[in-house]
């Protein structure tokens, strides 16, 4: 690809996440626990006040923490991902939680003042220094914002020892190029070389004072060929509807390769550990 077009400025779009809905409860490691204690305790969460999460995606983040507010309001662009979140809160229970399809940059809408606001892996999709300066002005007095650093959808390198074999994620992006090209999709077009950084100057030039950083140490876990082959689907750069009329094929290779690299079909992986940066 032309380097012209590597460097031409990406533009969201709605099929960004298109048909990746779906995959993510199944493909996406869940937050660890520890994630929500730490902010009950520090945020002195009661089980009062309101929470936004901004590019809640399926609920994973929202539901975690929504038994922990009085009220919870997931909002993302992605209208499947809001039906998969609604599905998620009655499976679980939740019943103080709804969704609205908005785009970040459309805030506030009409929507109330929250006590709290999260951004789980979905700030640098964004309008970063327009939806941070509209999140700053939506906040109350004691408000805060949590943007949360996480990689769910694979692990790390580690010298630990392991119980199964690890993915062979090197071979599955190989995979995926063959079929996708070299450079990374992201819904109708192509993802520039960087999103996302500088999080911190962004919020300090809206006024925000920060961060207190928390770290949650990410454990080991097993995943099945399923999962994995969710977690590929999950991404915005390998969802579904990229492969066109190809996606059987690479779906029967994806499988291919997963089931050679782990005859068994179980893998372990050591997660990255999850930082919580909370801003108010």
């Amino acid at each position: 690809m032309p380097a012209a077009d590597e460097d031409r400025a990406w533009i969201w779009d709605p099929t960004l996440y298109a048909g990746s809905a779906a995959y993510y409860s199944l493909g996406r490691v869940a937050y660890p626990a520890d994630v929500v204690k730490e902010l009950v305790t520090v945020l002195d969460l009661d089980g009062t006040g309101r929470l936004l999460d901004v590019g809640c995606g399926p609920g994973s983040l929202t539901l975690l923490l929504a038994p922990h507010f009085a009220e919870a309001i997931g909002v993302d662009a992605d209208a499947d991902m809001l039906a998969e979140a609604a599905r998620n809160a009655a499976a679980q229970g939740v019943r103080n939680v709804s969704w609205r399809q908005l785009r970040a940059e459309d805030l506030p809408a009409d929507l109330p003042s929250p006590q709290v606001v999260t951004f789980a892996q979905s700030f640098h999709w964004m309008d970063r220094p327009r939806v941070a300066a509209i999140v700053r002005d939506m906040l109350g007095q004691n408000g805060a914002v949590v943007h949360v650093h996480a990689t769910t959808h694979q692990g790390i390198e580690t010298d630990a020892e392991l119980p199964y074999p690890k993915p062979p994620w090197e071979d599955v992006t190989g995979l995926v190029r063959r079929y996708l090209g070299e450079q990374q999709r992201a819904g109708q077009g192509f993802l520039p070389r960087r999103t996302g950084g500088d999080e911190d100057a962004v919020y300090r030039a809206a006024g925000f004072v920060g961060p207190q950083r928390i770290e949650v140490p990410g454990g080991i876990i097993s995943r099945t060929v399923d999962q994995l082959v969710a977690s590929v689907y999950s991404l915005s750069s390998s969802t579904p509807h990229l492969f066109g009329t190809q996606l059987p094929a690479f779906d029967t290779d994806l499988r291919n390769l997963l089931s050679e690299s782990g005859p068994g079909g179980v893998f372990s992986e050591q997660m990255r550990s999850v930082a919580l940066d909370i801003w108010r």
